[in-house]
Order: C-alpha cells, then sequence, then structure tokens
C-alpha cells in the first residue's frame, strides 16, 4: 500500500487503552490545526471497535467544540448507550488535556431489507478527463506563497478530481454547488468499517468552502475565520473508498456568520451511498 495511505489507515485504527476508551495521533495537514475530518473518523473507528461486526454504522452527528493541538495525543472515550435487537447507539468523547475537544453519536444497524429509492446522480464529467487537486496546484506551484505551495503539491491519500476548479488565492462569487471525485490512492482492504472511517474523514475536504463561493471569498481571503461547527452523515449503501465517487455539494443557506452545506456521494453506478451536512463558521472580520 502507498506509504501515505497507510499511513492515514494506521492513524484511523487507533491504539486500544481499554474496554472502552482509545488514543490516537494526529496529522498536520500544513494548517496549524488538526484537521476536522480526523477527529471524525477515529471517533468513528472508537465507536465501531465497540460493536459486533454485523451491525454497521448507519447514522452519525459529531460537534466540534475546540480545536486540537497537533503535537498531543488525543483519548477517545466510547458509552455504550444502547445494544437492541437492531440498533447499538454509541457516544464518543474526544478529549485532550482533560477537556473536551469533540463529541459523536453514532447509530449502527444489522443488515435488512426494506424499500428503496434516491436522489439521481447528475450527469459530469468522468474523473479520467480531469485533473487532481495536487496537479492543478503543481501547474502554478512557482506562484504560490511558500507557505501554501508544500501543502497544496504533498501527495494526499485521498485524491480528489474537481469538476470546477477553484482558486483559493483569487476567489470569484460563484453558484453554491461543486462536483468533485473522490478515491483513495492504493488499493484498500475489504474492510467495509475501514471505507466508512475513511469516508467520513475524506467528506470534511472541500465541503465547507461550497457556502462561501456565492460571496466570493475563501479560507485565504485576509480576515475569513472559518471552522466547521457540526457534522452529520448518513450511510445509505456499501461502497469502497479506493473506487470513484462523486461528491455533490451544494450550500442551502449562509446566515449569522455561518454557512450550511449538504453533501451526496455517489458511486461510478449511479447509487447514493452516503449523504452529509455541516454547518460551520464564515466569519470575516476587518484586517
Amino acid at each position: 500500500m502507498n506509504p501515505v495511505l497507510s499511513d492515514l489507515v494506521a492513524l484511523l485504527a487507533l491504539e486500544r487503552l481499554d474496554r472502552d476508551r482509545f488514543r490516537g495521533r494526529s496529522q498536520n495537514l500544513g494548517w496549524g490545526a488538526i484537521f476536522g475530518g480526523q477527529v471524525l473518523g477515529q471517533a468513528l473507528s472508537a465507536a465501531t471497535q465497540t460493536v459486533e461486526s454485523a451491525r454497521v454504522v448507519h447514522s452519525l452527528h459529531g460537534y466540534f467544540l475546540r480545536s486540537g493541538e497537533l503535537d498531543r495525543p488525543i483519548l477517545y472515550d466510547v458509552d455504550r448507550l444502547r445494544d437492541g435487537k437492531s440498533f447499538s447507539t454509541r457516544r464518543v468523547t474526544a478529549i485532550q488535556d482533560g477537556t473536551a475537544i469533540f463529541c459523536l453519536d453514532a447509530s449502527f444497524q444489522r443488515d435488512e431489507l426494506g424499500f428503496e429509492h434516491q436522489d439521481v446522480m447528475p450527469e459530469v464529467p468522468s474523473p479520467e478527463t480531469l485533473r487532481s487537486e495536487r496537479e492543478l496546484a503543481m501547474a502554478v506551484a512557482d506562484r504560490l506563497p511558500e507557505v501554501l505551495r508544500a501543502m497544496a503539491t504533498a501527495e494526499r491519500p485521498i485524491e480528489i478530481r474537481p469538476v470546477e476548479p477553484r482558486n483559493p488565492l483569487r476567489p470569484k462569487a460563484l453558484p453554491a454547488l461543486r462536483h468533485l471525485w473522490y478515491r483513495a490512492i492504493d488499493r484498500l482492504s475489504d474492510d467495509a468499517a475501514l471505507h466508512s472511517y475513511l469516508l467520513a474523514y475524506a467528506s470534511d475536504f472541500s465541503f465547507l468552502g461550497t457556502a462561501m463561493d456565492p460571496h466570493g471569498v475563501s479560507w485565504l481571503t485576509p480576515g475569513m475565520q472559518v471552522t466547521s461547527l457540526d457534522h452529520a452523515m448518513w450511510f445509505h449503501r456499501p461502497f469502497r473508498m479506493d473506487e470513484w465517487l462523486l461528491y455533490v455539494v451544494d450550500s442551502a443557506s449562509a446566515s449569522g456568520g455561518r454557512g450550511l452545506v449538504r453533501g451526496r456521494f455517489f458511486d461510478r453506478e449511479g447509487r447514493l451511498v452516503a449523504s452529509c451536512v455541516q454547518e460551520g463558521l464564515i466569519r470575516q472580520r476587518a484586517t
């Protein structure tokens, strides 16, 4: 497995300290703070490891409470709220230096047949015809600020190919709608739980920025304070993170210094495999 992806898989696996307590380390993506998707994926990993393997996650709801420190471990405490005939519920608190930085509620269900319907996947160019975010950044690397160059051109475990590329250095007012193809950069095991951790992790990329698109600003615009506040996710159908998934993101509202974004993941066959919603702070301060 590619070392960059292998490191992410190990990051999400966690160290088990006790029956319901786990410890995780953090990765530095160059932003100066812990990536929200990392804490989300690790918290889901902790919850999943306390549930019987026949039950898979179908929903999660998380709140980002405080920024975490990159150089300190994170403890994940799991509360086993319920184990019923069909569903199990877990609550996870992520703690750093004795203080909660994130909390998550997740629900797991046994496989069950039932009614089926879904949204139709939009028609977009195939990922083979598009360049990745990394390739786009490398094409203009000599024009990027030094502090941004290494972060933008570094190899990532999840490859992202945007249908409508954005330039965060020169944002333009655009519709609050994005289409992006996502795929892990190497083959993964068949462990369905791992694929769910990775999708939760990846769902936080290119998400909140959609709420800023109509206003012609980005997270690099001077004075912008951009922070995830909460994140909810629903898993509808089996999928693989090492096969292309289309992420369709839109923003329904921005008000009160907050933006709301919604996302849907489709596989290449057009099946809707997951949905997510996030609200985040998009506050612009005077410079």
